[in-house]
């Protein structure tokens, strides 16, 4: 699911890489970093629910407009606040927990805006051990000096779509909808 993409949070990367010629890898703060999804249900209401926290690290070249993004989405830790509903998304017809503990999400191709920010970020979303193309655009992004860290923090919100048949998660089509939506929180600190 997606999304996951955290990465263009990477984007928000603004005084301090520019100031840093080359590349610079940021780790993605866990605490900070999550996925959450929303699909129509009976066509009625929303289900709505949160995966993470997301582990990975994204690298940035400002002046090269390139960029590569490694996440690690923990679907085992899916949260809707039922646990009943939970455990019906973890079985093999959904979300497949047990085959397939962890998604992944890799983008290299990276969209900037005239400030140097990331806009949009392009990759392969596996799920389910299938992989498709994915697009996360920001929502926001900022970045600020954190006090107590004493590193720069940058972070923001991406969005994105998959359709669950396409990976193989198909019960409950028609009634509950085929197209997920992805909202990304992410947050990444500086080395």
């Amino acid at each position: 699911m997606a999304a996951l993409v955290l990465c263009a949070s990477a984007g928000c990367l603004p005084a301090l890489a520019q100031s840093v010629a080359g590349p610079v890898t940021y780790q993605l703060d866990p605490n900070h970093t999550f996925v959450t999804f929303e699909v129509l249900h009976f066509g009625t209401s929303t289900l709505r629910g949160r995966i993470g926290p997301v582990n990975g690290e994204v690298t940035i070249d400002r002046a090269a407009k390139t960029g590569d993004l490694r996440l690690r989405i923990p679907v085992t830790t899916v949260s809707t606040g039922s646990r009943l509903l939970d455990a019906r998304l973890k079985e093999p017809d959904l979300l497949a927990t047990t085959d397939y503990p962890e998604a992944y999400f890799v983008a290299t191709k990276f969209q900037f805006d005239d400030a140097g920010g990331v806009r949009e970020v392009r990759g392969e979303f596996t799920f389910r051990g299938a992989g498709e193309p994915l697009s996360l655009v920001a929502r926001s992004f900022a970045c600020r000096q954190d006090a107590v860290l004493k590193r720069q923090v940058c972070g923001g919100d991406f969005e994105g779509a998959v359709k669950r048949s396409r990976f193989g998660a198909t019960m409950g089509l028609p009634f509950v909808g085929d197209d997920v939506h992805l909202v990304v929180q992410v947050e990444a600190i500086a080395p």
